[in-house]
């Protein structure tokens, strides 16, 4: 067993002497690599520096370069900069000296303009004595004072105004009155051609044919109570004369005079006429005669072509059957302006169906004129507003005889085609009393005017002619005349179509042969 361990202790040994020769021979080999390390680090070092001196040097010298071409350049900039003051310096200098040639000038006019200005005076004030002088002469001459001479010029001149004013109107007047006059008659004859209407004059009383006169002894009745009866229930005046087989209803209510005479129609065919009786047929005469307005108006609608009318404006159209207007039934009058309107408006380009609507309505306050305190007029605006008709139809009903100004197309449409049916040959007559009155009125309306001699109204009152002094009125102040009169005839007369006002100026020369 101890050789092994001997054995054991010698491969130890050896063992530690193999790792300590192996341990020295790496030491030197180390030492051997780090020492050549060294001078190659040494070697790569001073190259570095060798480069870095010579990079240096190369450097020094750009930038040597560098600051002698900023230096070169920065001298030129100033030596040009130093060129353009001195070039600022000269033209201020010459700007300077011509300041001072145009001081020097300025000075020099300035004097001359103040003597100027004194010898000026000078002479305004020799002007004004002069001008002074030759005023005194002037008034010695003309024997005018300068206020009477300025009064004299201004009425020179106010006559020449008024020459020139009234040759201007006249020019105006005619041009225009001639193209106006043959566009109105082109569309007004076609209007007319288109539309004819029959017309008959209506009365306010109603004649009830009798099948003999003892028929008059009953419809009396005993001590009056028949008659009585029928004038209380329909409220008209009932005339019993010696016209044969005849009775005259009055009243100022068309309604009410065709109540009475188709309740007298009834009585008369039933034969019983007593007071009982006669209420029956009055009531029943009222239900039949509603009726009838009712169906009138709707037939008036139909045919005028107006749709969407308030039923009881429909009613208010059917009373218009029973109603006239110096004789012209006024709902026949109504159809007619609704015609004409629409064609009036089917020639200027307008709204047909509100123009037939507006000439339609437009009398229809004459319904109710009889039971309500107003004019048509009123009572038509009220009546088309509370049925919620329009506007431009309200404006139409005011506007139609020119109580307020028409603003719209439609409502010159309605005033013409109004003028035009009332125009018509028979188409209205009047009472000879209101006839002779509208013909002085006229009269006195001319005579009121300076210098009128007389006047004239001819042609049923459609012209009037006036007689001026002619040493009183010249001939442009005739012109101007015209106008104020059929300014003030519009004013203060109704009437229907136009007047002619027809101013006349004669100048006579009278000599004699001796």
């Amino acid at each position: 067993m101890l050789p092994y361990i001997i054995m054991g202790v010698v491969a130890v040994v050896l063992a530690v002497i193999g790792f300590a020769v192996g341990s020295a021979y790496r030491r030197k080999s180390a030492e051997a690599t780090i020492g050549s390390a060294e001078d190659e680090a040494r070697r790569i070092l001073n190259d570095a520096i060798k480069n870095a001196e010579q990079k240096k040097k190369e450097a020094l010298l750009e930038a040597k370069d560098e600051i002698h071409t900023l230096r070169q350049e920065t001298e030129k900039d100033l030596r040009e900069r130093r060129s353009e003051v001195q070039r600022q310096e000269h033209r201020l200098q010459q700007k300077e000296e011509t300041l001072d040639r145009k001081i020097d000038n300025l000075e020099a006019k300035e004097e001359k303009l103040s003597q100027r200005s004194k010898e000026i005076d000078a002479r305004i004030e020799e002007c004004d004595r002069i001008k002074q002088s030759q005023m005194d002469l002037l008034e010695k001459i003309s024997g005018f004072t300068k206020e009477q001479a300025k009064a004299h010029l201004l009425q020179l001149l106010d006559d020449e105004l008024v020459h020139q004013k009234a040759v201007k109107i006249m020019e105006h007047e005619q041009h225009t009155k001639e193209e106006c006059d043959r566009i109105a008659k082109n569309i007004i004859c076609h209007a007319i051609q288109r539309c004819a209407a029959d017309h008959s004059a209506d009365l306010t009383v109603s004649v009830v044919a009798l099948p003999n006169d003892e028929m008059k002894g009953r419809i009396i009745g005993r001590e009056g109570r028949n008659i009585r009866a029928l004038e209380t229930a329909t409220g008209v005046d009932l005339i019993i004369d010696d016209t044969p087989e005849a009775i005259t209803v009055s009243s100022f209510d068309p309604v009410r005079r065709e109540i009475a005479r188709v309740c007298l129609e009834k009585l008369i065919l039933d034969g019983r006429i007593h007071p009982a009786r006669i209420e029956e047929s009055v009531a029943k005469a009222t239900a039949e005669v509603n009726t009838t307005i009712k169906e009138t108006g709707e037939r008036a609608v139909i045919d005028a072509g107006v749709p969407n009318i308030h039923p009881e404006l429909v009613k208010l159209l059917g009373k218009l059957k029973y109603r006239t207007s110096y004789g012209q039934n006024v709902l026949n009058h109504s159809l007619e302006v609704c015609y004409l309107s629409g064609l009036l408006a089917a020639e200027l380009g307008a709204d047909i169906t509100l123009a037939k609507r507006a000439g339609l309505l437009h009398d229809i306050g004459k319904a109710l004129d009889h039971e309500q305190e107003g004019t048509h007029i009123q009572l038509g605006v009220e009546a088309a507003k509370k049925y919620r008709e329009s506007e431009t139809v309200v404006h139409a009903i005011h506007a139609h005889h020119g109580e307020v100004e028409a603003k719209t197309l439609i409502a010159c449409i309605v005033q013409a085609a109004d003028a035009i049916s009332a125009a018509r040959p028979g188409a209205r007559r009047e009472n000879i009393e209101s006839y002779i009155k509208r013909l002085e009125k006229l009269e006195e309306i001319a005579n009121s005017f300076n210098g009128v001699e007389g006047s004239f109204a001819i042609q049923a009152g459609r012209e009037i002619r006036i007689i001026v002094k002619p040493e009183v009125v010249t001939e442009d102040q005739m012109v101007l005349m015209s106008h104020q009169i059929a300014e003030r005839i519009e004013n203060e007369l109704e009437y229907p179509g136009q007047i002619k006002v027809n101013v006349i100026r004669e100048s006579r020369a009278v000599d004699y042969a001796k």
